[in-house]
């Protein structure tokens, strides 16, 4: 296909765009403040305020930032009162807690400000004073065990008691706000007064019957305008208020009546019991119930990077912070306003916008074109105040307009008000304020349909960006597997089982410390009804797979637990890629239980459990064996997961006090046995895989697990074709992470599925795509993903799986964690792309069409055939409803036929310049012509020169109109022959086009006092229709003309660059040879 764009930019190409000298040029991703000074700096906007509404607001954001240190530094200086006060009360009798006799209005035995005040403070020894959380969890009504009772009455109690979790938002801007800022336009600002001076001086004049048409139809023209640009900006507005609600929804787990149940943020009440793990937002002010190894991550309040550990002695849990490591079980004591967070937030709720890399390249574009058309329009205004003044300026009946000595004041000042509202007016035409708000319609238009196909967009520019995606570097499990897992195979003991449900086939004693490593050793849960009919199973889907194997081999769970308490935590890692528990069986025996990646596992153990329940010494041998049955369950792409147990003595488990730094030992382990998970591949993966593809995608795999597991989901899933595959096509985390840089950077591009890796391989591997000048995608659900997500052009996260530490580092969420939702991003993507090129072809056409149109006619007879309310008719179906039109086209197919757009791709492609030229050569020459010739070719030589004239010029009016009317439709398909496919799936394209052919029946038919036209003959209107349908002919033999691949600017800079080596040469020669001369 001609002018497509290549595949790749080169390293420099990439290195050189992110860097580019250029004003409009800022970063996809970590724009500095002065990228951001810059391009305001240099930007030509005649409406500030509508230019620059969805762009970062500045001085906001520097508010935002004073008002987090300011309360950083209260949470610091309230901690530093507390420290005080608890070691003056550790030396004296500690102060009473204001208190209260009986219980609320609403029956619980603690006040919403008391237990604000406790929260806020961090005041443990009211803890303490309250009967601890014990205590505390009594007075709230609530067991810490099973949570509270969950029924619509005891939430609208508490709710009632304690408030929701919820804060108060600044309202959204109104209506009349965006009215009030359309009128802030300063050409629409001259045009009203010029109005209003032409009315007075119509009036005047010609009295009030006939006189105040001129005026008040620029001022109605100049009205109309404003309210349609201020419904479709109210409009974008209101989409972007729904799509940040969706996105502050968080959903996240709570305990209610004994059972886990998901619900939103906003639902949360104080008194729940919130289990949380790695990776977790606190939803709301709490205290820690138990919990192991739970560090949390307080930068988001306290602006201190250094994790906080959380035990009996330090349990305050702050909302907004994050779980860093470890779990645990939070009880809520203050939410909403209640919080520092919601504080916070109810101060900077409101969104100040985010300007993208398009916005901004857009930006420059609208100044340039602004340039020129300021520029035309000040030689038009010149060249008709002198044509006017020394009387070379006519009336349609050819009467001179201005003759000096005899023209009145009042008639002078009405002729020059009529040339300044002509130079106004083409200003407003020729500076194109909506080109750069027509991404923001796209974007706005792409999210909301987006969401629909399961995609939450956190960032704009990834949006964009998404179209230029080279890469999709993506998990397994869950995003191209369906994340339904079961137990299908399994070694119990020494021996490979028939049937893994069946526990008679392994040994008591394997089958006993298996039910027990599953039910102690695991961050899920089961709930099991008191009839015991009803069972439920919660956590990760690995983590429901084992649980529910568990079940099946005959697991209590509750009763397992209660027979041993855990001493200590080591949570699974995804570094490591296991987890262990340390548990006190009775006595002072203790059982150390791991459970991990099956090879990382054995490879930890030195005995195993024979069929009898023994414990034999591994030799050589016998590893063997459980290597290649691991290999043999990998390559059937089953997840393998290994347990194994250690006895240890209770008198070598360090003191309580002492525990937390207690590393559980893994050495020594006696296996128990090996379970093989299966998670079928997601139908019609395949399929997207091979979209992928042909769009010039390449799809890779990056997963944690075996690397023959990965192998074998990567060829069913199409990621690899060859079954005989080998390295570096197929790359083991730590070999690739042994590599150098530059090994890392050359083996980058080969790679297609890396297994066993850590989300540290991943970051390296993104790094060293980019490095080879890649525009990389990558999903990722953990937290420890997060550096992979931010390092990425676009992170996508998974809106089930995913930790909101992954989603906050993330640009888009995929809400249903399938690939082919990552598939349809880069379809919406290149989609954005693609609808403001439409968008730009189409309103560059009318601009250049009728700035020289005015130009030529002001130049040569002091005229302009397309007076001001024409102009600004011609405005809104260029501008505001152009945009509507054709930013809001929704994907077609072919989009994924091409490859991806480079980042350093021009805006305007030379297939563009090409269609633009020929449209825009055809308007020109049919105007002029009819302009200059008019009157003869349409047979009016016979009529009034003053009616040929109004007929001529109202003519010229209706095919400019209509010719852009087709043209919308050419503008749809560039390269594309059928520019009517898909047009009727837009039904705002077809909307918006009915709308403006009935419009313009009614401006030439009925409302010609107003717009200074005639009515037509059924033949004129027959003659406008086949000057503007010729349109879509000339379009078509346009498509076969062939362009360079080369961008028209790199050309011109080539032709410059030639001519000033010419010149340079021939100088040298000619002072050669005068020195000869010499």
């Amino acid at each position: 296909m001609d002018g497509e764009p290549s595949r790749r930019e080169s390293s420099g190409d990439r290195r050189k765009s992110s860097s580019s000298g250029s004003a409009f040029e800022i970063p996809h991703k970590g724009a500095s403040l002065e990228h951001f000074k810059r391009w305001r700096k240099y930007a030509l906007a005649l409406n500030a305020s509508r230019r620059f509404r969805y762009t970062l607001d500045l001085k906001r954001e520097a508010e935002k930032e004073e008002l987090r240190r300011k309360i950083r530094a209260n949470i610091h200086v309230i901690r530093a009162a507390f420290r005080f006060k608890d070691a003056g009360e550790r030396h004296g009798k500690p102060k009473a807690l204001p208190g209260f006799d009986g219980e609320t209005e609403n029956g619980f035995g603690i006040k919403e400000d008391q237990l604000t005040v406790m929260t806020r403070e961090h005041n443990f020894s009211a803890v303490q004073q309250y009967g601890n959380i014990k205590g505390l969890a009594s007075m709230l009504k609530t067991d810490t065990e099973k949570g509270i009772s969950g029924d619509e009455t005891d939430l609208s109690n508490r709710k009632a008691t304690f408030g929701s979790n919820t804060y108060p938002r600044k309202k959204g801007k109104g209506f009349l706000v965006f009215l009030w800022e359309a009128c802030k336009d300063l050409t629409l600002v001259i045009l009203m007064v010029a109005a209003v001076v032409s009315l007075v001086l119509g009036i005047k004049t010609e009295g009030i019957k006939e006189g105040w048409y001129d005026g008040a139809s620029i001022a109605f023209a100049v009205i109309l305008v404003i309210v349609v640009t201020a419904i479709s900006d109210y409009r974008q507005s209101l989409q972007f208020q729904n799509l940040n609600e969706e996105k502050q929804n968080i959903h996240l787990e709570v305990v209610r009546g004994g059972r886990r149940i998901m619900v939103s943020i906003y639902d949360l009440v104080v008194g729940d019991v919130v289990p949380l793990k790695i990776g977790d937002q606190v939803p709301a002010d709490g205290i820690l119930i138990s919990g192991h190894s739970l560090s949390i991550d307080e930068s988001s309040m306290t602006g201190e990077s250094k994790l906080v550990h959380k035990d009996q002695k330090s349990p305050f849990l702050m909302s907004g912070c994050k779980v860093a490591d470890g779990y645990g079980n939070m009880l809520v004591t203050a939410v909403g306003i209640n919080t520092e967070w919601g504080l916070l937030m109810a101060s900077i709720s409101e969104d100040t916008g985010e300007e993208t890399p398009l916005q901004v390249r857009l930006n420059g574009v609208a100044t340039f074109i602004g340039i020129v058309g300021l520029s035309v329009a000040f030689l038009v205004l010149i060249v008709l105040i002198v044509r006017y003044f020394t009387g070379h300026t006519t009336n349609p009946d050819g009467s001179v307009q201005y003759v000096k000595g005899k023209t009145n004041t009042k008639q002078a000042v009405n002729g020059f008000v009529k040339i300044l509202t002509v130079a106004v007016t083409i200003v407003v035409v020729a500076v194109p304020e909506g080109l750069p708000l027509a991404v923001t319609l796209t974007l706005a238009y792409s999210m909301r349909k987006m969401m629909k196909d399961k995609a939450l967009v956190r960032r704009l520019s990834a949006c964009e960006t998404m179209g230029s995606a080279t890469t999709i570097c993506s998990d397994k499990t869950g995003t191209l597997t369906l994340n339904q897992m079961t137990v299908v195979e399994a070694f119990g003991g020494e021996k490979k089982v028939e049937n893994p449900n069946n526990s008679s086939e392994i040994s008591p004693i394997a089958n006993s410390l298996l039910i027990e490593g599953i039910a102690q050793n695991t961050s899920g849960s089961v709930f099991e009804s008191e009839d015991g009919k009803e069972i439920e199973v919660t956590g990760s889907p690995t983590e429901k797979a084992i649980l529910s194997w568990g079940m099946e081999l005959g697991m209590k769970f509750n009763e397992i637990r209660a027979k041993s308490s855990i001493l200590q935590v080591f949570p699974f890692n995804s570094e490591k890629k296991r987890g262990g528990v340390a548990v006190h069986v009775k006595d002072s025996e203790v059982h150390l239980h791991w459970k991990g990646a099956a090879e990382i596992v054995l490879s930890c153990c030195t005995s195993y459990l024979d069929s009898e329940g023994s414990i034999q010494p591994m030799d050589p041998q016998k590893m063997e064996e459980f290597k290649r049955g691991i290999e043999v369950m990998a390559e059937a792409s089953l997840r393998c997961v290994a347990f194994a147990f250690r006895p240890f003595e209770m008198d070598k488990v360090p003191k309580e006090d002492q525990r937390s730094d207690w590393a559980i030992p893994e050495d020594e382990l006696v296996l128990i046995g090996i379970a093989g998970i299966k998670d079928p591949c997601r139908p019609g993966v395949r399929d997207s895989v091979n979209l992928c593809t042909k769009a010039g995608v390449k799809v890779r795999m990056v997963t944690g697990d075996n690397i023959q597991t990965a192998k074998a989901i990567a060829l069913e899933c199409g990621i690899l074709t060859d079954p005989e595959a080998a390295e570096p096509t197929i790359i083991e985390g730590k070999t690739f992470r042994a590599l150098s840089e530059a090994e890392q950077e050359r083996v980058a591009d080969k790679i297609s599925v890396m297994g066993r890796s850590s989300p540290n391989d991943k970051l390296l591997f993104v790094r060293a795509l980019r490095n080879r000048g890649h525009v990389v995608a990558v999903t990722g659900d953990g937290t420890n993903d997060a550096p992979a997500l931010h390092e990425a052009d676009i992170g996508l996260s998974m809106g089930i799986q995913g930790t909101e530490v992954a989603k906050e580092s993330s640009d888009i969420i995929i809400l249903d964690d399938d690939f082919a939702s990552v598939v349809k991003v880069v379809r919406w993507g290149r989609s954005v792309y693609a609808n403001i090129q439409k968008f730009i072809q189409f309103q560059l056409t009318v601009n250049v069409a009728a700035l020289v149109i005015n130009v030529v006619a002001a130049v040569s007879t002091g005229n302009v055939p397309l007076n001001a309310v024409q102009l600004l008719w011609v405005n809104l179906i260029m501008d505001t409803l152009g945009a509507l039109a054709l930013a809001t086209e929704p994907p077609t197919d072919s989009l994924m036929d091409q490859p991806p757009v480079g980042r350093s791709e021009p805006l305007i492609t030379n297939i563009m310049w090409r269609n633009l030229f020929v449209q825009a050569l055809f308007q020109i020459i049919v105007l002029l012509l009819l302009n200059f010739k008019g009157i003869n070719i349409l047979g009016l030589r016979n009529d009034n020169h003053a009616h040929a004239e109004q007929v001529k010029n109202t003519f010229i009016f209706n095919t400019f109109v209509f010719c852009q009317v087709f043209n919308e439709f050419n503008a749809r398909k560039q390269v594309e022959f059928n520019i009517f496919e898909g047009v009727t799936k837009n039904h705002l394209f077809v909307g918006i086009i009915g709308i403006t052919v009935v419009l313009q029946v009614l401006i030439i038919e009925f409302l010609g006092k107003f717009t200074s036209t005639v009515r037509l003959s059924w033949k004129l209107w027959l003659v406008s229709l086949a000057i503007g349908f010729f349109s879509w002919i000339l379009a078509l033999i346009g498509k076969v003309i062939p362009v360079t691949k080369r961008p028209i600017s790199d050309l011109l800079c080539s032709c410059f660059q030639k001519k000033k080596q010419d010149g340079d040469e021939k100088e040298e020669k000619e002072e050669n040879e005068s020195y000869h001369v010499v």
